[in-house]
């Protein structure tokens, strides 16, 4: 069985290509959703060693670009939390700058149902400053099935975009796949390899050269279940992708649950 899983993701992930999330949340989600009572809060940096270093369509260059992502996540019952993310860019000669905020609800089959392989979706949408991005109001539908097998673990994003106001708004729907397989090394480490892409318009994808394709190899630490560390260097395959991108992901969950205290009456 798990055999089968690893050559269907293999082969899955050698016919897909594609791009990293503007490169301010590179992360491929698991099915979980944050325990209700609970607030999230995670530290996307980000840092562009080798990107675009000239401005195209008015979209400020990535080389040598710092993404710092504040995403805010409130778990509100067991299938349901909202995240709420504030992108900021900092660059030599440009300043730091704000560039947009996006919201994120996402649903999941609750663990009572006791199915198979964790499925969620999620809804984000939000809007970036035209300076980052020539799409300046955009929704993602990412549905989301994981899979932990023993030590290994399989998460897999068909990732669904629509820009609402910007260029990109005739394309339609475009398909931007994400992918993870890791293992566990042991009760604290894990590796593996991340994967996004950037396929262009359902139905009439871009050609190979035009669209983005990065490979993470990235390790999580688990030190806590309150923290989450995730580290990753990313290579693009295409012509049309950052080259080289450092990544980290430091993320805190903040408990607002009470216990109810015992009565003394018998």
């Amino acid at each position: 069985m798990l055999r089968t899983y690893l050559f269907l993701l293999a082969l899955l992930a050698c016919s897909l290509s594609g791009w990293a999330q503007d490169n301010y949340e590179i992360q491929v989600y698991g099915a979980d959703t944050v325990e209700p009572g609970t607030t999230m809060v995670e530290f996307h940096t980000n840092f562009t060693a080798s990107g675009s270093k000239t401005i195209t369509d008015g979209v400020l260059p990535t080389n040598h670009a710092i993404h710092e992502t504040i995403e805010i996540t409130q778990g509100f019952n067991d299938w349901f939390e909202t995240g709420f993310y504030i992108f900021t860019s900092a660059r030599s000669g440009d300043g730091w700058d704000w560039v947009g905020d996006h919201i994120r609800p996402r649903f999941r089959v609750p663990p009572k149902w006791h199915w198979p392989v964790g499925v969620s979706i999620s809804n984000e949408i939000g809007y970036q400053r035209r300076r980052f991005s020539p799409d300046t109001w955009t929704w993602e539908i990412r549905p989301i099935v994981d899979k932990k097998l023993g030590p290994w673990y399989l998460s897999f994003n068909p990732t669904i975009d629509k820009s609402l106001h910007g260029e990109s708004v005739s394309q339609g729907f475009e398909f931007s796949p994400n992918l993870k397989i890791s293992y566990d090394f042991s009760k604290v480490v894990s590796g593996g390899i991340e994967y996004y892409g950037a396929l262009g318009p359902i139905g009439s994808f871009d050609p190979i050269a035009d669209q983005q394709q990065q490979i993470f190899p990235a390790i999580d630490l688990n030190v806590s279940p309150e923290w989450e560390l995730n580290f990753g260097v990313g290579v693009g395959v295409t012509r049309s992708t950052d080259h080289l991108i450092i990544k980290a992901i430091v993320g805190r969950r903040f408990s607002w649950k009470h216990e109810k205290k015992k009565s003394n009456w018998p």
